[in-house]
C-alpha cells in the first residue's frame, strides 16, 4: 500500500478470464494499483451468472468501477436471458435524417426521445446485473470509410452526434449510470483499425476541431469521462492521442475545458504500443499515457494466457511509483470514484415492472 500521506490512485482496470473469480483475480483485484474490470462477453453466461460476479468483485473492494463496453448494435456484450438488442447508433442517427421534415423539428425530436430512450434502458439493464459504466457513447462521425467505426457512429454530422450523444446520456444518467464519450478527437476518419495497425490521420488540427473534435467542444460541460483514440495525428503531435499531453491537456482540457476522467483504450491493441519508432512494454505505454494526462489505463485480454502481462504491469507500475517514475494523483482518483453510481439499482424483477422502464422499451 502506498505510505502514509501519499494519495492512492488506482488507476488500472483490467480483466478477469471468466464467468467466476480465480484465486489469481481475487489477488490482483486487491492490488491498490487496480480501480476497476472491464467485462467481456466469455464474462457472461447468464444474468444471475453477472449478478454474482459482480457481486464476488465487489466483496473484494467495494470501490471497484466494473465496465463493459455495452453500446448498442454489434458492440453489445450481453445480449440473451432479457437483455434489449438495443438499436445501432447509426440507425438512431437515420431516424433523425428521415424523421426531420422542413419546418417541422418533430420527427427530429422523437430521434431524440428515442437516443434518451436507449440511454435509460441499456443504463438500468446493466445496473441491475451489478455494473457500474458502460463505455458509451461513441462520438466519432461516420465519415463512411472506417470499419471499426462504421455503424457504431451516429452521423457525419458533428451537431447531430452531439445532440443525439447528449440524449443518449441523459438516459444513461437518468438510470444512475456515468458515461465515457469515445475516441477524442476522432477515430471515424482513418480506415486502418487500431486493434492490429496504427492509423494515421493527416489533417489539420483546425480541420479536426471544426469536424470530429466538435461534440468534444459542445458537450465539454457534460461529459463525465472521455477516452482518447490509438491514432497519430503528425500535424498535431508525433504521438498517438493517448500519449499526448498536448492532445489530452492543451487541447482536451484547455481549449475545450473538459475537466472529467480520462482512461486510455486497451493498451494490449497493435496501435497502443507503438511509440517513437518502437514497441513498448505494457509498463511503458501505461506510464506514457499517464504522464500524458489519463487518468486510467486499461489491459484488456490478459488474463487469458494466465495473467502474466497484467502482473507484468502491476509490478511495473509500483516500482516506477517507487523508483518516482509514476506519481499517485489524487485528482485522478477522485476523478475514477466520482464514476461510481450514487444510487442503489433496481433488482432485474423490479426493473421488469418499473414504469419508467417499461416506457423506454416502447420507444427502443
Amino acid at each position: 500500500m502506498p505510505s502514509s500521506g501519499t494519495p492512492v490512485h488506482a488507476p488500472l482496470i483490467i480483466d478477469v478470464a471468466g464467468t467466476t473469480l480465480t484465486a489469481a483475480d481475487r489477488q490482483r483485484l486487491q492490488n491498490p494499483l487496480v480501480g476497476g474490470v472491464i467485462h467481456f462477453a466469455r464474462n457472461w453466461h447468464s444474468r444471475d451468472q453477472l449478478v454474482a460476479l459482480n457481486a464476488d468483485i465487489k466483496a473484494v473492494r467495494d470501490d471497484l468501477l466494473i465496465c463493459v463496453d455495452h453500446e448498442g448494435g454489434r458492440v453489445q456484450r450481453f445480449k440473451t436471458d432479457g437483455f434489449t438488442h438495443l438499436p445501432s447508433m447509426r440507425s438512431l442517427g437515420a431516424r433523425w435524417a428521415q424523421d426531420k421534415k422542413p419546418g417541422d423539428g418533430s420527427g427530429a425530436l422523437a430521434a431524440v426521445h428515442a437516443a434518451t430512450e436507449c440511454g435509460f434502458v441499456l443504463a438500468s439493464e446493466l445496473r441491475a446485473c451489478g455494473v457500474d459504466l458502460s463505455f458509451t457513447p461513441v462520438l466519432d462521425l461516420d465519415w463512411g470509410d472506417s470499419g471499426v467505426i462504421g455503424d457504431r457512429a451516429f452521423s457525419h454530422d458533428p451537431r447531430v452526434v452531439s445532440l443525439l450523444a447528449k440524449s443518449l446520456m441523459h438516459g444513461l444518467l437518468q438510470a444512475g449510470m456515468a458515461h465515457c464519450g469515445k475516441h477524442f478527437p476522432g477515430h471515424g476518419f482513418v480506415k486502418a483499425d487500431s486493434h492490429t495497425d496504427i492509423p494515421v490521420d493527416k489533417r489539420s488540427l483546425k480541420a479536426i476541431l471544426a469536424d470530429d473534435a466538435a461534440p468534444y467542444r459542445w458537450l465539454s460541460g457534460s461529459l463525465m469521462a472521455v477516452m482518447p483514440a490509438h491514432v497519430i495525428y503528425p500535424k498535431v503531435d508525433a504521438r498517438p492521442a493517448g500519449f499526448s499531453s498536448a492532445w489530452l491537456n492543451s487541447i482536451l482540457r484547455g481549449q475545450l475545458g473538459f475537466t472529467g476522467a480520462v482512461f486510455s483504450d486497451d493498451l494490449s491493441m497493435a496501435g497502443a504500443r507503438q511509440l517513437d519508432g518502437r514497441n513498448l512494454s505494457y509498463t511503458e505505454a501505461a506510464l506514457a499515457a499517464l504522464n500524458a494526462g489519463c487518468d486510467m489505463v486499461l489491459l484488456c485480454n490478459q488474463s487469458l494466457d494466465g495473467g502474466a502481462g497484467v502482473d507484468a504491469l502491476i509490478a511495473g507500475l509500483a516500482q516506477a511509483q517507487t523508483e518516482g517514475r509514476f506519481s499517485p494523483s489524487e485528482l485522478s482518483e477522485t476523478r475514477r470514484l466520482s464514476l461510481l453510481p450514487q444510487t442503489l439499482p433496481l433488482s432485474w424483477e423490479a426493473l421488469m415492472t418499473d414504469a419508467r422502464y417499461m416506457q423506454a422499451l416502447d420507444s427502443v
